[in-house]
């Protein structure tokens, strides 16, 4: 048997009333989640324990199964494994977003989706004017990067920036969690403002804001952590060799930790435009020869953070249509049965833009299983489904057919 973890990020939502009362996923088109549900057995899972935010860091090692107190250091140092940055014993990582402060306040945590040419010159002046031996900039993919701290101290409350849009930028500066935080807190928030001056001068920036682009005015810093220690999935679940696809450093970064080998998709951006075709070739490939595949997709998250209604239900629609769909197809002709398993890792309600913590629905198609009686995928479905609610490890233990 071999099995496919198929990830639309914050594609779960709530009942919107110019929707009619459905949420994104009712309302949008997908026959083949629906043809999932029918063949397979749904449920609801519990992605994010209870004293964590509901970051998509925090809801896809849950997915995996991992527990997160033992294994969780920050998204930076996750990223960084992505990015091939190493983080020594003395030294802290942090995410760097690039955003957009209008008025004194967050207008949005991505700077209006900045291009990864502009961000990476961006990050190359920032960390010519700021870097040095203590911290380090290192470019991502848009407005997601990373600083290394040398010899900082992680007990710190960051805001994550896509969590407080509209309010005023200063009241949500890093805090120290104890005195001996205090002296990074003071160090990282001055960075902030000193970044806030340069960017403000900066040619790439006076051009978007002429072409009436949001600019790139401030970097935010949040999630820090060292360097963690996880079991690979290997280990936890015996596979012999697995795969990660993602646009996104974050997830890359968990299945490197995780011990899946990381496929790059030409044309994956991490938005609606992202190459969907190009995931699915690419699980299809990674099937043929590997047990397992995690292949995750951003675009519903970011309309979910946009506030995009009409937008989430066309990243949902294309996720099926485009990614589930050719999937399907593929592997139902194989010799060697595959399990698909298709969830979010957190809801992203579009009136709220940001994550919540509510249980998502997640369906497991195994060839071999007999299926429940739910007909369709969404958030209420999901409930009358024979796994009912799940929490920890369940749901992998579930995907691999232990009842």
């Amino acid at each position: 048997m071999k099995y496919i973890v198929i990830l639309g990020d914050g594609m779960a939502d709530e009942p919107i009333p110019e929707l009619g009362g459905k949420t994104p996923m009712q309302a949008a088109q997908t026959p083949y989640m629906d043809r999932l549900a029918r063949l397979g057995r749904s449920g609801m899972l519990h992605t994010v324990p209870e004293g964590y935010a509901p970051g998509s860091e925090i809801a896809n090692l849950g997915v995996l199964g991992y527990d997160v107190a033992e294994v969780f250091e920050g998204r930076g140092s996750l990223e960084a494994a992505s990015m091939g940055v190493p983080i020594e014993p003395n030294e802290m990582a942090m995410r760097c977003n690039l955003i957009t402060i209008e008025n004194g306040k967050i207008k949005n945590h991505s700077a209006g989706h900045i291009s990864n040419d502009e961000a990476h010159e961006l990050i190359a002046f920032l960390n010519q004017e700021l870097g040095g031996e203590r911290v380090q900039f290192f470019p991502g993919v848009s407005y997601r990067h990373l600083l290394k701290m040398k010899g900082g101290n992680k007990a710190l409350e960051c805001t994550p920036p896509h969590d407080v849009p509209g309010v005023a930028f200063d009241h949500v500066l890093i805090r120290p969690e104890c005195t001996e935080a205090e002296g990074t807190a003071t160090f990282l928030n001055d960075l902030t403002l000193r970044s806030q001056r340069l960017l403000a001068k900066h040619p790439i920036n006076i051009r978007r804001m002429r072409e009436g682009k949001d600019p790139a005015n401030s970097i935010w810093l949040w999630s820090p952590g060292y360097r963690p220690e996880m079991p690979t999935l290997l280990e936890k679940y015996g596979f012999r060799r697995g795969t990660v696809i993602s646009a996104v450093d974050l997830i890359k970064g968990i299945g490197i930790y995780a011990g899946l080998q990381s496929v790059n998709v030409e044309g994956a951006t991490g938005l609606y435009d992202t190459n969907y075709e190009g995931k699915a070739s690419a699980a299809i490939a990674a099937l043929k020869s590997d047990d397992f595949v995690f292949l995750h997709v951003e675009a519903s998250d970011e309309a979910g953070h946009e506030g995009d209604v009409s937008l989430k239900v066309q990243t949902i629609e294309y996720l099926d249509k485009r990614i589930v769909g050719p999937i399907l197809e593929e592997v139902s002709g194989w010799s060697e049965p595959v399990t698909i398993a298709v969830l979010p890792d957190h809801p992203t309600p579009c009136h709220l833009r940001t994550h919540t913590r509510a249980a998502v629905p997640f369906v497991i198609y195994n060839p071999e299983k007999k299926p429940d009686s739910v007909e369709t995928f969404d958030e209420f479905s999901a409930h009358e489904g024979e796994y009912g609610t799940l929490t920890g490890d369940q749901f992998m233990e579930r995907l691999l057919g232990h009842e």
